[in-house]
């Protein structure tokens, strides 16, 4: 029975229908249906679990990969119509507006991060800490994002929108600061001041664009 779950995986995301859920779940009921009239025992509700877990993993592995390789692009495609400019210490990094996604599932949070790996292993002229550490302070905003994703002032997510801003402030700002030169809470400002331009102008039309049509709702 066991062997026969990676085929109902493939089935269930071949059921996919983009412009309905209802179609989605009825799928997947239905291949619930189909393990339990199998094995009617405990051991079929475990395998209806591992089914659970498969797809649930298949599916965010899928997003992840797809927002990584959405912020890489975004950022590539921004530095070849303005050259440099994802990358200046005022960034106004278009790509950034992503981080609302991460208030919608947490597999924004690996993505984001590896996305952001990604364009800084490429980027040139990149500083020395500008992989490792750019990572993490995506890292951090992205759980922070979603952590707070709760948190709201009438229905406004402020402080999830704020914290990807506070994070690369101190961290970006920190690497500014010792490899360029001029005082931290300069470099800071001018790298949280771009990260909010970005966030509360694309990142909040994401943010409510997705809410309002029930994109990646889980």
């Amino acid at each position: 029975m066991l062997a026969q779950i990676p085929n109902l995986l493939a089935l269930n995301l071949s059921f996919v229908d983009k412009r309905s859920n209802v179609l989605y779940i009825n799928s997947t009921y239905r291949q619930f249906e189909t393990i339990l009239s199998l094995n009617k025992t405990t051991g079929g509700w475990a395998q209806c679990a591992l089914f659970v877990a498969m797809r649930y993993k298949t599916k965010n592995l899928v997003y992840g990969a797809m927002i990584g390789a959405l912020y890489a692009a975004l950022c590539f495609l921004q530095n070849a119509l303005i050259p440099n400019s994802a990358s200046f210490v005022i960034q106004f990094r278009a790509a950034e507006a992503l981080c609302v996604l991460a208030m919608f599932t947490p597999a924004a949070i690996p993505g984001l991060t590896i996305g952001c790996v990604l364009f800084n292993l490429c980027m040139a002229g990149a500083l020395p800490w500008d992989v490792p550490l750019g990572g993490f302070a995506t890292l951090l905003a992205a759980w922070g994002t979603y952590a707070t994703r709760k948190w709201t002032i009438k229905g406004f997510p402020v402080i999830a929108l704020v914290l990807p801003a506070i994070t690369n402030g101190f961290l970006i700002g920190w690497e500014l600061t010792a490899f360029i030169g001029d005082a931290f809470w300069i470099n800071a400002l001018y790298v949280a001041i771009g990260e909010l331009a970005v966030l509360f102008t694309l990142g909040n039309v994401l943010y409510f664009a997705i809410k309002r049509r029930r994109l990646l709702e889980k």
